[in-house]
């Protein structure tokens, strides 16, 4: 892995000019571990965990951000992905989700209802269609197809905070309150090779059919096995309107740190975007010499970091002082 990372800078720094910079992160420069890694947005330390064991049991890169996003759409307590997650406006949970492996090869899946796992599906499509996405009855429809149950997915916490939401009637987003989170995910497995994953339920009480970026490559997700990977997670339709998680990785390509990248596409949003102070945007990435970073718009941001069975949460560093 040494090597192989050695060579990876020389190579990538010569051809553009630029030597990479150490990635600060808190000051501190996180050191690159010889071995994989597997990143997560928000503080889901039990996906990490499940995407670790994954690693340890010699899966791909692939393999294992399914197995450990795949956590989070079946727990009932995560109101923002899956199973349980908060729904439409009409009482729907809609869900979304895509999956990019070391190739370059994607799928997803948007406006999809009644399966739990649309990453699953997302892979699905990838694997056996020569499409990246299917939307709403038609992605269902091939999830049917396909061996997926379909199955209630509005648990009784969701239904009730919907009916409260009814009272009033009005969309606000929440800066860091669970109502329009994701989770996504990176990792680097034994071979060096990496994949990523993102899925969400998305803005809670949106619009029926409102699509946010979580299925849409370039914006939630984008892997480059030559660079790197990032995901975003916040306010969807800030993220699209940067192509995000694809802005990220074009410049760590360019040489830039992944933590630098992330605060680049923030000052992006901010520079370009209206009302920003309103709602938070996030990027975490990883880069494939093996080292990490995230930046927010606001204060709270948190990932987990996995080199190892017990996993860390890191706080981001963010854009806005109050």
């Amino acid at each position: 892995m040494s090597s192989r990372r050695k060579f990876l800078e020389k190579s990538l720094g010569g051809a553009i000019g630029l030597t990479f910079a150490p990635l600060l992160m808190h000051g501190v420069p996180p050191a690159a571990p010889d071995g994989p890694i597997v990143l997560s947005t928000w503080n889901n330390k039990k996906a990490n965990q499940a995407a670790w064991s994954a690693v340890e049991s010699g899966k791909s890169a692939l393999d294992v951000v399914e197995i450990g996003v795949k956590t989070v759409e079946a727990d009932p307590k995560d109101m923002s992905v899956g199973y349980g997650g908060r729904p439409d406006r009409d009482g729907n949970v809609t869900l979304d989700a895509s999956i990019m492996n070391a190739e370059g090869d994607c799928g997803s899946v948007c406006f999809l209802q009644d399966i739990k796992h649309p990453i699953a599906v997302a892979r699905k499509v990838m694997e056996t269609t020569p499409h990246v996405m299917l939307a709403g009855e038609g992605a269902q429809q091939f999830a049917l197809e396909n061996g997926f149950e379909a199955e209630n997915l509005l648990t009784p916490e969701a239904e009730s905070a919907w009916k409260n939401w009814q009272k009033e009637a009005k969309y606000k987003p929440i800066i860091n309150i669970e109502n329009h989170d994701t989770i996504g995910m990176l990792a680097m497995d034994k071979n060096g090779d990496l994949s990523g994953a993102c899925t969400t339920s998305g803005l809670a009480f949106k619009m029926h059919g409102r699509v946010g970026d979580s299925p849409i490559i370039g914006a939630g997700l984008f892997v480059d096995n030559e660079v790197g990977g990032a995901v975003a997670t916040g306010m969807g339709e800030a993220i699209v309107k940067v192509c995000g998680s694809f802005l990220v990785v074009e410049l760590m390509r360019q040489g830039r740190t992944a933590e630098e990248a992330c605060k680049a596409a923030v000052e992006r949003v901010v520079k370009k975007q209206k009302g920003h102070k309103d709602f938070q945007v996030c990027f975490l990435a990883l880069r494939k010499d093996g080292t990490y970073g995230g930046y927010a718009l606001h204060k709270g941001f948190m990932y987990v970091v996995s080199t190892q069975a017990v996993p860390t949460v890191m706080d981001s560093l963010h854009y806005l002082k109050s």
